[in-house]
């Protein structure tokens, strides 16, 4: 009888938290503005700037990135210019982790290695410091969108040289409709807000 009770009382303790959890996100998702026909038409264009000016939109997201952390191992942060700077470098400050940076090709002064990946139209290179991930270190992407999971897939594969091992990836947004989930199923992949379209 007592279990059962524990039991019980554990599941509403975890109910309650899911729901809490999708309140917050529903009132994060409030903060971003939905811009249309921009930068082409038919596209929907996701504005996070309006989530960074309001200190309580800025505090949901590094939280709600927070919650998805907990419980995970791991050693460094790694965030992509720019808008990974921005999210990745308050959770790597919060839980006192090392923030990495990954840049466009050029930007670094040292010793780099570097990552060719596919766009819609053509291709780009990503960049990070030789010395910035030590063999076996556990590392956490942070980044505020995944679309179609190219620049993400770049990383990984650029962590995974260095001999680093991927343990978790965040994102803020998520566009469902472009399936970047599909290339990071090894992975496990947490983001706060879906859109189910592109």
């Amino acid at each position: 009888m007592g279990k059962h009770s524990r039991k019980e009382s554990i599941y509403r303790i975890n109910s309650s938290n899911i729901e809490k959890r999708g309140k917050q996100m529903k009132k994060l998702e409030e903060y971003v503005r939905s811009i249309p026909d921009f930068p082409e038409p038919g596209i929907i264009f996701r504005d996070i700037t309006t989530i960074l000016q309001d200190p309580d939109g800025l505090h949901l997201a590094i939280d709600g990135i927070l919650r998805d952390l907990e419980g995970v191992d791991f050693d460094v942060v790694v965030g992509p210019e720019s808008r990974g700077f921005i999210f990745g470098v308050p959770v790597a400050y919060a839980l006192h982790k090392g923030f990495v940076p990954v840049r466009k090709k050029g930007k670094l002064p040292c010793k780099t290695v570097a990552m060719e990946y596919e766009l819609e139209y053509g291709s780009a290179v990503i960049e990070m410091h030789a010395d910035s991930i030590k063999p076996g270190q556990k590392v956490v992407i942070v980044d505020d969108l995944i679309a179609t999971g190219g620049t993400t897939e770049a990383m990984i594969r650029l962590i995974e040289n260095l001999g680093g091992e991927v343990v978790k990836i965040c994102f803020v947004m998520e566009l469902a409709g472009l399936h970047g989930r599909d290339r990071l199923e090894e992975y496990p992949v947490d983001s706060l807000i879906t859109y189910e379209g592109k």
